[in-house]
């Protein structure tokens, strides 16, 4: 946890996780920059000021568990744990080779840091259910955060998972829905459309808040409200912009899981950088 972090500081180091993304995709090699961008608000917030997560204890059984339901924007979470020192810096060219640490999707073995192994989409949620249940059995005060997709909606075992958290009023949980729109191969609403899900939330027993997923101070105050909430788990609705940060990414289906040219490749790491300058003052992440 790292109290210290102003939400300015917490915003500038979304766009450093940001960077940290686009030089691991890199030029020519496909990489999920869409819902990895459109998390590092929600990562930034959690890894450097809510979670009781220390770097250099990472197996203390009394941390936050971090489980990213949505695997494939694994990518941010890989962002923020160099930050942290838990990876390694070099690690981030070396994603996806059979000789890194850093594989496509969350790997529990290979990847310090990473609490499951996710990516079959509408799962993560069950893995953090039984998690928090099981601190609550053995009277630990852990708290859970799972981050799921909104094209992941469209699971059965989300729902599934979703009405046992609620019948066992797993309050030591909290859900993060990153509802960007758009998922693989077009937007949610064309693909899957899943109207109204802070009442279908909310009909299912949970604790419902809905915020600007970019902005730092909402979400701050929307972790630490949630905190106070007893007897039922919560779900932040995070609205967001699929690949934020990078403007011919943005909304773009394309980018879901894209490929940059030497000209993308630098044009994206010019705008994450002059966004992250205009956060003046920020002490957020490396320059």
């Amino acid at each position: 946890m790292q109290n210290e972090k102003t939400p300015k500081d917490l915003a500038a180091i979304a766009y450093t996780l940001r960077r940290n993304v686009v030089e691991m995709i890199g030029v020519g090699k496909a990489g999920h920059l869409g819902g990895s961008s459109s998390l590092a608000e929600v990562v930034a917030t959690l890894y450097f000021r809510k979670m009781r997560f220390n770097p250099k204890a990472i197996h203390d059984p009394d941390r936050d568990r971090f489980v990213l339901s949505k695997g494939h924007a694994v990518l941010v979470q890989y962002a923020a744990l160099v930050e942290l020192g838990v990876i390694p810096r070099e690690e981030l060219y070396k994603v996806k080779t059979i000789d890194g640490m850093l594989q496509g999707h969350p790997d529990m073995v290979r990847t310090p840091g990473i609490e499951a192994v996710t990516g079959s989409l509408g799962q993560g949620l069950s893995i953090a259910v039984g998690m928090a249940l099981g601190f609550k059995i053995d009277r630990r005060t852990s708290r859970v955060y799972v981050v799921m997709g909104d094209g992941e909606q469209s699971e059965g075992q989300l729902w599934e998972a979703a009405m046992a958290a609620a019948r066992y009023k797993v309050d030591n949980l909290t859900g993060i829905l990153d509802r960007n729109r758009v998922q693989a191969t077009g937007p949610t609403k064309d693909i899957f459309d899943i109207p109204n899900l802070e009442e279908k939330w909310a009909a299912f027993g949970w604790n419902v808040i809905a915020v600007d997923g970019h902005d730092t101070s909402a979400l701050l105050g929307a972790f630490d409200a949630v905190e106070q909430v007893k007897g039922r788990p919560s779900l932040i609705i995070a609205n967001t912009v699929k690949g934020k940060g990078v403007s011919f990414a943005e909304n773009s289906a394309a980018f879901h899981n894209g490929s940059f040219t030497e000209e993308q490749y630098r044009k994206a790491l010019s705008e994450i950088d002059e966004a992250r300058s205009a956060l003046s003052g920020s002490t957020g992440g490396r320059g």
